[in-house]
């Protein structure tokens, strides 16, 4: 048994595919092959039952797969393999006189690679001296820093390189009661 998109596929079979395209061209010797190397995305095929408790709710399940095959839903597939962001590519639906509350299907899933872009946009302040100022949007993970006797917002920006608005913002204490101990946000 598996479950696509949160419903429920009956006596599984699961194919799946790994493929690269390879380059027809001779490659020089000594060269990274690497370079000639295209992985594909991972393909997968699956077959069982779509079972309700009748014939129309397995024919809402049937559906409501075909409404995200054809709007393109990223959806997550567990079973024997577990894979996320998998596009529906394929569906195909029988119906068979062994089985009174559902249907067969077969329905093939592409995966989709999702990058993320290092384009930092950048941000434009002005100064309080009317002079604008561009500040570096970082793409990063959030660093935090756990308090000491004495530590303030004011000290936390000067070591850090946040402004004390900021600080306030992330973290739910006052400027005055700032305990020891805690984790703050300080980028």
């Amino acid at each position: 048994m598996g479950k696509l998109a949160g419903y429920t596929i009956a006596n599984i079979q699961e194919t799946f595919t790994n493929a690269v395209n390879v380059t027809s061209y001779p490659t020089e010797k000594g060269l990274p092959t690497t370079d000639s190397v295209q992985r594909q995305p991972k393909t997968f095929s699956i077959t069982g039952k779509i079972l309700g408790k009748s014939d129309l709710e397995a024919t809402n399940i049937y559906n409501a797969l075909e409404k995200m095959q054809n709007s393109g839903t990223l959806v997550t597939y567990v079973g024997r393999t577990n894979v996320k962001n998998v596009i529906i590519t394929n569906i195909q639906g029988s119906y068979d006189y062994t089985i009174g509350n559902g249907m067969n299907v077969t329905i093939d899933l592409q995966e989709v690679r999702i990058a993320t872009s290092p384009y930092v946009v950048n941000k434009t302040t002005t100064t309080t001296a009317g002079k604008k100022q561009v500040v570096s949007q970082k793409a990063s993970t959030p660093v935090y820093h756990i308090t000491k006797k004495g530590d303030t917002y004011w000290g936390l920006s000067k070591k850090y390189g946040t402004s004390i608005a900021q600080l306030r913002s992330w973290n739910k204490y006052p400027d005055t009661k700032i305990p020891i101990g805690v984790k703050l946000r300080v980028r």
